[in-house]
């Protein structure tokens, strides 16, 4: 294997696994007396910073956006970043890491969905069929939980399946707008939208001095969370994808629902029964499937 295409397999198993911690950050700073609305914006705050070095790096080297692509990204950042993230910690707070992160691999479904239902786009018999896989492991995985106990199972899962709405629409309107725009700028941009709107959120709903009394644990946990699950996965993704295509990075990021599994087992206690295992199957069968068709 070339060096090359070693390092971008390598990136895109760390930015899916990195990406994908960030639940089992998000569960372990639920445990110090946190809300979403809080924890969201000490995530942004600590990514913002970032964020913004990425978009003027992509500014110095890009011609100047039309008024309406300004409007675009402010559109897809709010729906694809802002609403997807805020809907998702929110569920987060009702249902298990692993439950949450099986419902948001079923983006690239929800695309294909989207497509057929509202594009005028044709899904074949393989593709019909690995929907039905896929949202079959779902329902599966949801059962695990309600066999486990919790409160507001349903509403934790129809949250996390908002959030991930909510992003496949983020894709599907962003399809255009990244041939003129480069997917570098249109992240940063987006995500510094989104950063934005989250700490407007705050101010809006809580005290400003909340932000001050809170435990330290939440201090550490957001300082991992705006960085290593959050910036350094989006940039791992693109320098993989530089590397390999994105056909083949999406396929490696099927390791991050799996990884999701291993910490919330060793890092949560969550127990992993057999539903659960069969549900964590046919998601990845399903959504590798209709990743294979529409390749």
């Amino acid at each position: 294997m070339p060096e090359s295409h070693l390092r971008g397999v390598l990136l895109a198993a760390l930015g899916a696994i990195a990406f994908s911690g960030k639940a089992i950050i998000v569960k372990l700073a639920y445990r110090h007396d946190v809300d979403a609305v809080t924890l969201l914006a000490l995530r942004m705050i600590v990514a913002l910073p970032l964020f913004l070095l990425m978009a003027a790096w992509a500014w110095r080297r890009s011609p100047s956006l039309s008024g309406g692509d300004r409007v675009r990204i402010v559109v897809l950042g709010g729906l694809g970043y802002y609403l997807a993230s805020y809907l998702d910690f929110a569920g987060l707070a009702h249902i298990t890491a692993t439950l949450e992160r099986l419902i948001l691999y079923l983006n690239p479904t929800l695309v294909l969905l989207i497509g057929v239902l509202f594009l005028g786009r044709r899904a074949s018999r393989a593709q019909v069929l690995a929907l039905l896989v896929s949202y079959a492991g779902v329902v599966l995985a949801i059962g695990h939980d309600l066999e486990v106990g919790g409160s507001n199972i349903v509403l934790g899962s129809a949250l996390v399946f908002g959030s991930a709405l909510s992003y496949a629409l983020y894709l599907i309107g962003s399809g255009e707008i990244v041939e003129r725009v480069g997917a570098v700028r249109l992240t940063a941009y987006a995500s510094t939208v989104a950063c934005v709107f989250c700490i407007v959120q705050y101010l809006l709903l809580r005290p400003l001095d909340g932000l001050l009394t809170l435990a330290p644990e939440v201090y550490g946990l957001s300082l991992l969370n705006g960085t290593v699950c959050t910036v350094l996965p989006v940039l791992a993704v693109m320098m993989a994808v530089a590397r390999i295509g994105s056909a083949r990075a999406a396929q490696i990021g099927m390791i991050g629902p799996v990884s999701t599994i291993v910490l919330s087992v060793l890092l949560l206690g969550e127990s992993m029964g057999p539903w659960q295992i069969a549900g964590t199957v046919l998601v990845l069968a399903g959504v590798f499937l209709v990743g294979r068709r529409r390749a």
